[in-house]
């Protein structure tokens, strides 16, 4: 462990960000620690982050559900793809927006630290993220682009525009993941000890398995396609969403936790 100079200025933090920054230590083998203003703060714009991203998905579930029950997507009427477009874009400038927001408050946290401490080794995207969900995450990707790509093979214009949509939208989600994972890995470490060390490498871990949690893969293309496409392309969609749930929650009930997956990464038992 080395130590680095910085300037020392902290930003106020509330008493309820503290108190779940205390459980949050708790939970994770570290009630030892105490909650700092840095720890709580960068858990605070997490947790806000987190929610702002449910709620952004949920609008565009619910204009996509909206858009398609109204237009029915008839030939030759633009409206409804330019809407849904508009929607996707919006989803994928949301998260951009956000991951910036998160990046930017640990940023800012670490130039308050009076001194630094650094791992000898920066955890690469096994130690954090791990193989079983690299695999899941490529898995459940190309599934969803796979489904996109095939509705395409339909004739019908009120299946394949949507289909075309739902395409452009999940390989922008992707590459947007891909982006926010080498970000994640990449940036410097926000620590001042062992413990906020470990802490650090503990957020990692919980960012990148919740970058990686399909929501847009699982929910688009049933929302934008179900009502549309034809019997076979809907069984398929019901399998690959049944499929994926079940190996999600088989992946996060097998898997070592976030803390014990930390302290791997580290080289502590």
């Amino acid at each position: 462990m080395t130590r680095e100079s910085s300037p020392d200025a902290g930003p106020p933090t509330r008493a309820a960000d503290l108190r779940s920054a205390a459980e949050w230590l708790a939970g994770h083998d570290l009630g030892d620690a105490q909650p700092t203003p840095l720890l709580a703060g960068r858990l605070a714009v997490r947790r806000r982050a987190r929610l702002a991203t449910h709620v952004v998905l949920a609008a565009l579930i619910l204009v996509s559900a909206l858009v398609t029950a109204l237009s029915g997507f008839q030939p030759y009427r633009p409206l409804p793809l330019l809407a849904l477009t508009a929607s996707m874009a919006g989803l994928l400038l949301a998260q951009s927006l956000l991951d910036r927001w998160v990046r930017r408050v640990d940023q800012r946290a670490g130039a308050t630290l009076s001194r630094r401490a650094t791992h000898l080794v920066q955890p690469g995207w096994r130690a954090v993220l791990g193989r079983p969900y690299a695999v899941f995450a490529v898995a459940t990707s190309a599934g969803a682009v796979v489904l996109a790509g095939s509705a395409l093979a339909v004739p019908d214009p009120a299946v394949r525009q949507p289909a075309v949509v739902l395409l452009i939208g999940l390989l922008g989600v992707t590459a947007i993941i891909a982006v926010q994972l080498r970000h994640l890995l990449g940036h410097p470490v926000v620590a001042e000890d062992e413990e906020s060390l470990t802490a650090d490498v503990i957020m990692r871990v919980e960012d990148a398995r919740d970058l990686n949690l399909p929501a847009v893969q699982w929910a688009l293309p049933v929302v934008l396609l179900f009502g549309t496409a034809p019997g076979w392309w809907r069984a398929a969609a019901i399998a690959y969403l049944i499929l994926s749930l079940v190996t999600g929650v088989a992946l996060h009930a097998r898997t070592p936790s976030s803390a014990t997956t930390a302290r791997r990464a580290m080289g502590v038992r």
